[in-house]
């Protein structure tokens, strides 16, 4: 149960960098497979991969250091709203109030909630951010994993794609083997989603495949064209 727990705390990185991971290296897969289709010369499986794994291993690292700097910076303006409750409670408490009754809340249980958070400045900081300016808050352990898993992720799924032209003959169906294994991991990725957050399977699995299979599409589409003005 811990391992889930801790599978959970991470399913952002994992599914944002995976996603992106395979959209990235798949996108260089069919852009080249667009513009071979046109008559272009013939692109070479070496100059798939080195695309591929150019921008593989550079997206990743960027993803990583973007993820740690923005929670980071969620942290600091965490710490920024708490010297600010410190200075002015009446300031945060108004603007939380006014949130909650944009929820529905009357004036009498917007302004008695926002005075009981304001309580604990921790709190009213996390509720300030997260509800009204919908900033998550990244907690108060360390934030490398974060960034580390980021990367991971995004290697391990990005790299699936690519596999048919590390281990397959160079020829015409090494596309078809890279959509194949594109969808794999779509759906490997949709499974962690339904198991992590218990969401509909078809629906995990549906947004999962849809947003990649589009990302592709473009990509595709995109190598035609350029490959047609060429």
């Amino acid at each position: 149960m811990q391992a889930l727990s801790r599978y959970k705390d991470y399913l952002k990185q994992i599914v944002y960098g995976g996603n992106d991971g395979i959209v990235t290296t798949f996108a260089v897969v069919a852009g080249f497979a667009g513009a071979d289709a046109t008559g272009l010369d013939k692109v070479g499986t070496l100059a798939v991969l080195i695309f591929g794994l150019a921008n593989l291993f550079a997206d990743a690292t960027s993803m990583g250091l973007g993820e740690f700097l923005s929670a980071r910076a969620a942290r600091d303006m965490i710490r920024h709203r708490h010297r600010q409750l410190h200075r002015d409670p009446s300031l945060q408490v108004r603007g939380l109030t006014e949130h909650l009754k944009e929820h529905g809340l009357s004036t009498l249980d917007a302004t008695t909630m926002a005075s009981l958070a304001a309580q604990s400045p921790g709190l009213m900081a996390e509720m300030t951010l997260s509800q009204v300016e919908g900033i998550e808050d990244p907690g108060q352990g360390a934030l490398w994993p974060r960034a580390l898993i980021t990367f991971i992720s995004f290697v391990s799924f990005g790299t699936l794609p690519l596999l048919p032209y590390l281990f397959s003959t160079p020829g015409p169906n090494q596309i078809y083997y890279a959509s194949t294994a594109t969808f794999v991991a779509l759906v490997l990725l949709g499974l962690l989603r339904h198991v992590a957050t218990r969401a509909g399977l078809g629906r995990a699995l549906g947004e999962t495949v849809l947003v990649g299979s589009l990302c592709a599409f473009v990509a595709y589409g995109v190598g035609l064209l350029v490959a047609g003005l060429a």
